[in-house]
């Protein structure tokens, strides 16, 4: 099988873990970045890649089949859409566009250029995330009831973004993949204590026709840090804690039992999932959909979905906790 050659578009604070695992793969042939420190990085990670700093010349080089955009992500919409006119393959990372409506034409323009789309959900590669699919497919859970989700740290605090835009894709990528269905109603609220019109905190709230109910609570502003995934079901409880690397299953359950709840408390037993780097099963998974054509797990239409969710609770929490109803059905792309 011959391996793709793609270039970085991007060798900042992200930018580079790309630069290094499609380097490792083989993949990589250039990497474009104007900052005066990637000649410096590139002779660190991979001496033997090209170093460009003009975009157009990229776009322009027959030799390059692919793109991976790692930018600031206000110059998404632009550079995913001149490299998808180029007919180059993309991979972007999160979000694919700041509003539905710039990701809906980038979605319909990929299709229609017959290109490969992918948006860079790195959790839904995890080992333990794809375990925990597995185990609600298998019904260990029983029927899903409630999901929550903490994202918290003291910084990186970001200017161009809020903490909801920053942070609450990984999990609302999650959630749609685990529940198999977009909400039909998006509340958010926070607080912006830093910077003037740039959340800190928030909380969001996402309901499903199917009777599960979710919470993300995201914060760049807390004194410790957690990334705590916590699924209930009519069975079982899960627990997947990407701090300590672990995946938990308690057998607890509330049971009625004479008209009355009772709680079945047991212990928490250990899954066991795969130790390979999130980050690199992306990376082979975009290398791949290049070779196959055929659609990554997190491609275009995904990203679209994560998108229009994101923006109804951006919607929401500027209009200080509204309710925002989505539509009972997926609007066409």
């Amino acid at each position: 099988m011959i391996t793709p050659s793609l270039a970085v578009i991007g060798a900042g604070y992200w930018g580079k873990n790309l630069v290094r695992n499609f380097a490792q793969l083989q993949a990589l042939h250039t990497v474009c970045d104007p900052s005066p420190q990637t000649p410096q990085l590139l002779e660190a990670l991979c001496p033997q890649v090209r170093h460009e700093t003009d975009f157009a010349k990229v776009l322009k080089n027959p030799a390059i089949q692919a793109v991976v955009i790692a930018t600031p992500a206000v110059t998404h919409f632009a550079l995913v859409e001149a490299a998808l006119l180029a007919d180059k393959d993309v991979f972007c990372e999160k979000p694919l566009a700041l509003t539905y409506r710039e990701a809906q034409k980038l979605v319909r323009l990929a299709e229609a250029k017959q290109r490969i789309l992918m948006v860079g959900h790195i959790l839904e590669y995890h080992p333990a995330i794809s375990k925990l699919k597995s185990l609600i497919e298998a019904d260990e859970l029983g029927r899903l009831r409630y999901i929550y989700s903490n994202r918290l740290n003291l910084g990186k605090i970001r200017r161009e973004e809020n903490i909801l835009w920053s942070f609450a894709p990984h999990d609302i990528a999650v959630i749609l993949r685990l529940i198999g269905e977009l909400p039909f109603q998006v509340i958010a609220n926070g607080g912006a204590y830093i910077q003037a019109n740039i959340a800190d905190v928030t909380l969001t709230q996402l309901s499903f026709d199917n009777g599960v109910a979710a919470h993300i609570f995201v914060s760049w502003l807390n004194p410790f840090k957690e990334q705590k995934l916590v699924v209930v079901g009519s069975k079982k409880m899960a627990v997947f804690d990407d701090i300590q690397k672990q995946l938990l299953l308690y057998d607890q359950r509330v049971d009625i039992e004479a008209g009355q709840p009772v709680p079945i408390k047991g212990e928490g037993k250990t899954i066991a999932f795969a130790s390979d780097e999130p980050l690199r099963l992306e990376c082979e998974a975009f290398l791949a959909a290049i070779t196959t054509r055929q659609n990554p797990l997190t491609d275009g239409r995904s990203g679209l979905s994560v998108l229009k969710v994101l923006q109804a609770a951006q919607r929401s929490l500027i209009t200080q906790g509204q309710t925002i109803l989505l539509p009972m059905e997926t609007q066409d792309v």
